[in-house]
């Protein structure tokens, strides 16, 4: 059974993960047949914000114990995960995932990304295999392999993918229900919530997303 890595950010669109675009991504990968490991940081939010009010409280949250609202418990530390273990990896998008993966919301094109997650992301284009991002997702993936000019999609939003190309990404307009395909390194974006407006829209592009991923897996 191929195994998926799911990379979270923690839980809830405005500081975590998005949850919708979380679970429709394990929801495609198990009905594919795969099986979904779920992964995050050990670290502190960044920030966290009241969603019902949009406004950031004084609270402080742990990405690692977020995420596993997500995951119903059953996640692991990223520092316990290597390349090995998983054949392919995917990164729900939500703020979280530019927020605790990377500070790419604060920072932009001077972004760092978390080191445990761009050592992760290195092995797998190292080891050749897919890396699937959703949402705003793909600028990590841009901080993360810069030097790889990877080719991706955030939508059709110009500032950040002009941001993107200054950091030296390549970036493609898409629709929420299309996916962008990066033959050479093996990387899949799609929109999702960076275009919406809906569950039943986005989860178009995320099932493509998720049959591209899994179709890249050598074997």
């Amino acid at each position: 059974m191929k195994k998926i890595g799911i990379l979270l950010a923690g839980c809830g669109v405005k500081d975590g993960s998005e949850i919708h675009e979380a679970v429709l991504t394990l929801l495609f990968v198990e009905q594919k047949g795969a099986r979904a490991v779920f992964m995050a940081p050990d670290i502190e939010q960044s920030g966290v914000i009241n969603h019902l009010t949009g406004e950031k409280t004084v609270e402080k949250r742990n990405v690692l114990v977020e995420s596993a609202r997500i995951a119903r418990g059953d996640i692991q530390n990223i520092k316990n995960i290597s390349a090995s273990d998983i054949d392919g990896l995917i990164l729900p998008g939500g703020f979280g995932a530019v927020c605790n993966l990377s500070d790419f919301a604060s920072s932009g094109k001077d972004m760092k990304v978390n080191p445990d997650v761009k050592q992760l992301i290195h092995k797998m284009i190292s080891q050749k295999k897919p890396v699937g991002a959703l949402c705003i997702a793909p600028a990590t993936l841009v901080g993360a392999i810069p030097e790889k000019s990877p080719s991706i999609t955030i939508g059709n939003d110009i500032t950040v993918s002009q941001t993107l190309e200054e950091m030296g990404g390549s970036h493609q307009n898409c629709a929420v229900d299309e996916i962008h395909v990066d033959e050479i390194n093996k990387l899949v974006t799609t929109p999702a919530y960076m275009i919406g407006p809906g569950i039943k829209e986005i989860a178009i592009g995320i099932e493509k997303l998720v049959d591209k991923v899994l179709s890249l897996i050598k074997g």
